[in-house]
């Protein structure tokens, strides 16, 4: 898609200013002509001043995605590349000999909205979350070719994604797996997997944190996925027996190359973590650190109450298993779901089963998963310490 012909435009409906990246489709005119998803258009005002551009798409509920603010901006190749050296230059201290995974685009964060790069070595993984996007593919692959010459791209997008959004994006083959580095010790990604883009690079610096916190400690990791929270408590955190917990047989395959990959040893299994929690308590068995992280709990707003709970029932099982003094770390990747949300479940968890959580800190993703001040919701992931009492 290259930008030779004037834009079609959208009017707003009553806006007379952009401040936030999405604008929804209650908030426009519905143009005469029919566009396709993902088209560019210049957005005016509903007294015709020119506000920016953007991609709009009038069969979702987010109509507009909001590029950029200058009526006059081009979209080609070239505003690509500079967008992504933009991104780079955010990044720039976290590429090390110990560290070669990144998230190189955090969508609206990056001003790129739709649009997610991990960086895995050799490796760069795009994920599709908007058709404006993806009918760019061509100039980002090329502004990426022209700022990462020897690195291979791959790409997907979720087929719930495809569907909302109205695009088809073919499957490419699958590229070998790779063995990348964090803070030193060894992950093996496996690009393709179709698990975010591999290897979730948002809950290093908590892995960090974590390892500091692990010594000597009988650590359950659950909903663990391939155990990168297991490995750095062991390698790094000398931990005195670690039990990595998943659904996903192959996620613990993983894990366990993993631990091998860094020289040390967990014992994983495959459970389902209601369950799991469930029988270690009939056990009266107590763990010293216990770590939490299951996958999105919602991805609508008619359902947040009901992810609350599911949160709730969830930590207040978890927390049982903390011994007296110990440590939770307990985390919600629902960006629907607020800090304040989920704090206020977990202080309901811990009415629940008898247990007092002392919170002595709370963070989220590392810092190349910036958000915008005028868009909090796309600050997803929050990781909540506490000591059970």
């Amino acid at each position: 898609m290259i930008q030779d012909t004037p834009l079609p435009t959208i009017m707003l409906a009553k806006a007379k200013s952009i401040s936030h990246p999405w604008v929804y489709s209650s908030g426009v005119v519905a143009p005469k002509e029919r566009l396709p998803p993902g088209s560019l258009v210049q957005i005016v005002s509903p007294s015709g001043d020119p506000l920016g551009v953007g991609f709009y798409n009038g069969r979702t509920r987010v109509a507009l995605r909001v590029l950029s603010h200058q009526a006059d901006q081009v979209i080609d190749e070239d505003f690509f590349v500079s967008r992504l050296q933009m991104a780079m230059s955010l990044r720039k201290d976290l590429l090390t000999e110990s560290t070669n995974m990144v998230r190189l685009v955090h969508s609206e964060g990056d001003l790129l909205p739709g649009l997610v790069i991990d960086l895995f070595g050799d490796q760069l993984v795009i994920e599709w979350f908007s058709a404006g996007m993806f009918r760019c593919r061509e100039m980002i692959k090329n502004a990426l070719a022209k700022l990462f010459p020897h690195h291979h791209i791959y790409w997907f997008s979720e087929k719930r994604l495809q569907k909302q959004e109205s695009f088809d994006c073919w499957e490419l083959p699958p590229p070998p797996a790779i063995v990348g580095l964090e803070s030193g010790l060894k992950f093996k990604v496996s690009v393709g997997s179709h698990r975010k883009t591999g290897f979730f690079v948002d809950q290093r610096d908590n892995r960090r944190l974590l390892a500091s916190l692990s010594q000597g400690a009988t650590v359950a990791d659950l909903c663990c996925h391939t155990g990168a929270f297991s490995v750095y408590a062991k390698a790094l955190g000398k931990a005195a027996e670690v039990t990595a917990v998943d659904l996903d047989p192959s996620s613990l395959e993983i894990a366990q190359e993993n631990a091998a990959l860094n020289n040390v040893t967990i014992k994983t299994e495959v459970a389902d973590v209601y369950q799991w929690l469930k029988q270690k308590i009939a056990e009266k068995a107590k763990y010293s650190l216990v770590i939490l992280d299951p996958p999105k709990q919602t991805r609508s707003q008619e359902l947040v109450d009901a992810a609350l709970n599911k949160y709730v029932a969830l930590n207040r099982l978890a927390m049982e298993i903390v011994q007296l003094g110990g440590t939770l770390l307990t985390c919600s990747c629902s960006g629907l779901i607020s800090e304040d949300q989920f704090v206020e479940a977990l202080k309901r968890a811990a009415f629940h089963c008898g247990r007092t959580a002392q919170i002595f800190h709370i963070s989220g993703a590392g810092y190349d998963h910036p958000f915008l001040a005028q868009a909090p919701e796309s600050r997803y992931l929050k990781a909540v310490w506490a000591r059970i009492l």
